[in-house]
């Protein structure tokens, strides 16, 4: 019997299988299996270059590649101390502007005002990214609490993995009007975790809805999804964001491929792309991007303003803590591009905030 399957069993055992959530079944499976995304032989959804995805999924699970990663010679792959952060004003954040607001709450959380509409981006608020709480542990306390956040309009998953689909976060809106829109299978989760069928949008690659001035978009990403052994039972992906006055894209969990020069020939230019940068490996390109491919992405989706997000919260690579934020700091500087470096918690406006340059995290870096 395979680690995967063993630790699975472990899990449910120990009382962590509502964490697991739900993956689809019966004629829910049938219905999203008619999706291009889902390949029927293989009874999963599947990428454009799946051939590669898989060879480095098989690569990533040999002896080598895990004692490497327990056993690195990397130092400072968790902070040696808190990373500045600041209690956003939310009486100001909330307010109607024109201009577009966000706030970036470590990893890939982040908020945005849209024309007066609070987002919410992969919420994951609880101490560990990981099916039990002795893994995976935060860097820090989440600036906020979700108690403490506005009111949300819109809850916009990637994907179902364990640090972007947080089932603690996720119960947290079970009582509220919050609407959801996620990619094919991942409402699997969030009903049996409590959401309300009708208060959930789901969207393949390429469908929109519209709703209050504002269109989501899922859009393609080159990733893989699963809480548990079985994998790829739901659909992963990036999203367009679009009003009559602005356009913003959030990549989601993805390797570099044709989909970003897809999605910018047919939504560019945006005014703000968080872009993932963080938890690379040279083992799997293919799933994650390094800084580099995150800054031909950009370009490949005419991007106007940078976010890197998917860093400065988890311990999921190999890479120093502070690797993704110097390496596409440099490289922005060299190819030009207006890359924004909010500090935790920071209300950034997108009127030309120069304060959102700010290089907060260099005097952490070892001497």
């Amino acid at each position: 019997m395979s680690a995967p399957i063993l630790l699975f069993i472990f899990l449910l055992v120990t009382g962590c299988s509502s964490s697991f959530g739900q993956n689809p079944t019966g004629e829910y499976l049938e219905r999203i299996s008619r999706s291009k995304q889902f390949h029927r032989n293989k009874g999963k959804f599947v990428n454009r270059d799946q051939v590669r995805i898989e060879l480095e999924q098989e690569k990533r699970s040999r002896f080598k590649t895990i004692t490497r990663f327990m056993f690195s010679g990397e130092q400072h792959l968790v902070p040696d101390r808190k990373l500045p952060e600041v209690r956003p004003d939310l009486k100001r954040f909330i307010k109607e502007s024109k201009k577009t607001k966000f706030i970036w709450l470590g990893h890939s959380t982040f908020l945005i005002n849209l024309k007066g509409k609070i987002l919410l981006f992969d919420p994951m608020f609880s101490d560990h990214a990981a099916p039990y709480p002795v893994a995976i542990r935060r860097f820090q306390p989440p600036v906020m609490s979700l108690e403490d956040l506005p009111e949300i309009d819109y809850v916009i998953i990637s994907h179902d993995h364990y640090d972007h689909l947080d089932m603690d976060s996720i119960k947290f809106f079970r009582d509220k009007k919050t609407k959801f829109v996620a990619p094919l299978g991942v409402p699997s989760h969030l009903k049996f975790w409590g959401i309300k069928e009708q208060n959930i949008s789901e969207l393949d690659w390429w469908e929109s809805i519209k709703h209050a001035g504002i269109e989501f978009v899922c859009t393609p990403s080159q990733h893989f999804s699963g809480r548990s052994p079985q994998r790829n039972p739901t659909l992963w992906s990036s999203w367009v964001i679009k009003t009559d006055e602005t356009r913003l894209f959030y990549s989601g969990d993805t390797g570099y491929d044709t989909h970003f020069k897809t999605i910018g020939k047919k939504y560019g230019p945006f005014e703000v792309a968080f872009m993932e940068n963080g938890q690379y490996n040279e083992s799997w390109p293919a799933m994650h991007m390094s800084p580099e491919q995150t800054i031909q992405a950009f370009k490949d989706l005419k991007g106007e303003n940078l976010i890197s997000v998917h860093w400065g919260m988890f311990d999921l690579s190999i890479h120093n803590w502070f690797d993704p934020i110097e390496r596409v700091s440099e490289l922005s500087l060299i190819e030009n591009i207006n890359h924004l470096t909010p500090k935790l918690g920071q209300i950034v406006t997108m009127d030309n905030d120069l304060k959102a340059t700010e290089l907060w995290w260099k005097p952490m870096l070892p001497k």
